[in-house]
C-alpha cells in the first residue's frame, strides 16, 4: 500500500488476513482522528479473522478520571497528554516479543468512563494484534516509539463533518445533552 490508497473494508480485511498469515505475530496499528472509524474497522477485522486476531485499543491507557482531576486535565480527557503512553509502549513491546504465556491488556469502558486493567487476554496463539487510536503515528516522544513496534500502520481519513456527526451521536448515546455532545466533539475530541 502507498500513502494515498483508498481501499474498501473488504480489501482492508484481506490485507489484515495476509498480515496475520505472515506471523508468528504481527502488530497492526490503525490511526486517525476521533470518529474516523478506527474502532469499527478494528472490530470488523478481529471478527472476520476470529481467534487468530485480538483487539488491544490504545484507549485502555487513558489515565483514571481521579488522576485527570488531580492533574487538572479532566476537561481534556482524550488529549495526547491524558494517556499512559509509556505503559502502552511497554505492552506493545511485550506483544511484539510473543511471550509464551498470555499477556493481559486494559480496556476503556465507556459506560464507566474509566480504563479497566487486565480486561483483554492475548494468548500466545494470537497471530495478529490490532491496536487503534488517535496518536499511534505522532512523531513526538514517547508516542514516536509506537510506530517502530507496528509491522504495519494504517491511517483512516474521513470528512470532518461526518466525523463530527458521529462523535456527537456517540456522546449523546453516553448521556451528554446534544449541546454538551457537540461541544465535546468540537473541543476535546479535536
Amino acid at each position: 500500500m502507498t500513502t494515498a490508497d483508498v481501499l474498501t473494508v473488504e480489501e482492508l480485511v484481506a490485507r489484515a488476513r495476509a498480515l496475520a498469515d505472515a506471523g508468528p505475530r504481527q502488530l497492526l496499528g490503525i490511526a486517525g482522528a476521533p470518529g474516523a472509524g478506527k474502532s469499527t474497522l478494528a472490530e470488523r477485522i478481529v471478527a472476520e479473522l476470529g481467534g487468530v486476531a485480538r483487539l488491544v485499543p490504545m484507549d485502555g491507557f487513558h489515565l483514571a478520571q481521579a488522576e485527570l482531576r488531580r492533574l487538572g486535565r479532566d476537561g481534556r480527557k482524550g488529549a495526547e497528554d491524558t494517556f499512559d503512553v509509556v505503559g502502552y509502549v511497554s505492552l506493545l513491546r511485550r506483544l511484539h516479543r510473543l511471550e509464551p504465556t498470555s499477556v493481559w491488556a486494559p480496556e476503556f469502558r465507556r459506560d464507566l468512563e474509566e480504563p479497566v486493567a487486565g480486561a483483554i487476554e492475548v494468548p500466545p496463539e494470537v497471530r495478529l494484534v490490532v491496536t487503534e487510536g488517535n496518536y499511534l503515528l505522532l512523531p513526538d516522544y514517547p508516542w514516536d516509539e509506537v510506530r517502530s513496534l507496528l509491522h504495519e500502520a494504517w491511517f483512516l481519513d474521513l470528512d470532518a463533518e461526518v466525523r463530527h456527526r458521529r462523535l456527537t451521536a456517540r456522546h449523546e448515546a453516553y448521556g451528554r445533552s446534544p449541546e454538551q455532545a457537540r461541544a465535546w466533539a468540537l473541543g476535546s475530541d479535536e
